[in-house]
Parts: C-alpha cells; sequence; structure tokens
C-alpha cells in the first residue's frame, strides 16, 4: 500500500501555511503574489535538513523553491489525500511525522510542513 493512500484514511484536510511561532517550522514571508513561509527542506540525496526552501501557495498549487533555484510544485487535493506532483515525473509521496507536520518527498528531494490532519 503507498503512503499516499495510507493518507486518505487519515484524513489529510489541507496544509497550514499561515506561518507558526518561533517553536514551529515555518516562518512568515510575504512575497506580494500569495502566501508563502520558509520550510525546512533536503534536496538531493545526501543534502541534511535546512531552512532554506521557500513555500509559496496561489489557490491549490503550493510550489517549493530551492536556494539553488530549483523547484516542485505540487497540487493540493481536495478529497483528502494530501498533494500530488503538479508537473514533472516524480510522484510525490507523504508521511506524518508527528502532529501537524507531514515530510512530501519526490525524488531525492524531501520537505517537512505544517498540515492539519484529522483524526489526530
Amino acid at each position: 500500500m503507498r503512503t499516499s493512500d495510507k493518507i486518505a484514511g487519515v484524513g489529510l484536510l489541507c496544509l497550514a501555511l499561515a506561518g507558526c511561532d518561533d517553536n514551529g517550522s515555518m516562518q512568515a514571508a510575504d512575497t506580494g503574489s500569495g502566501r508563502a513561509a520558509v520550510a525546512d527542506c533536503a534536496i538531493g540525496s545526501r543534502s541534511g535538513w535546512a531552512r532554506t526552501c521557500l513555500v509559496e501557495q496561489a489557490g491549490t498549487i503550493l510550489t517549493l523553491r530551492h536556494a539553488d533555484g530549483g523547484f516542485r510544485r505540487f497540487t493540493i487535493l481536495k478529497d483528502g489525500r494530501g498533494l500530488a506532483s503538479a508537473d514533472g515525473a516524480e510522484p510525490a509521496s507523504i508521511a506524518i511525522l508527528e502532529q501537524g507536520q507531514i515530510e512530501v518527498s519526490a525524488g531525492e528531494d524531501r520537505y517537512r510542513l505544517p498540515a492539519t490532519i484529522a483524526g489526530r
């Protein structure tokens, strides 16, 4: 069973991208074109976690921008399954880390994002 199928049963409702306080994993940032925040990410197979990825949301499209100029786009699914790759050939997988946080993976890139999870 795929991780995304497991999440569907848990009922991932939506990403909470409003930003967290000093103890959270995201900080608010204003880009002028929508809501944005800085998230923890590990880009590539051998990289460690760093708070260097800019998160932008425009409607149901979530763009995660890397410090090196690369990016990934995801679609926020309205059926409760979380995210799906919006472009590219590598599918997104999601794992629930702890209360209020998920890890999204696409290829060798990983992102930790806050999330509202039903039933938790």
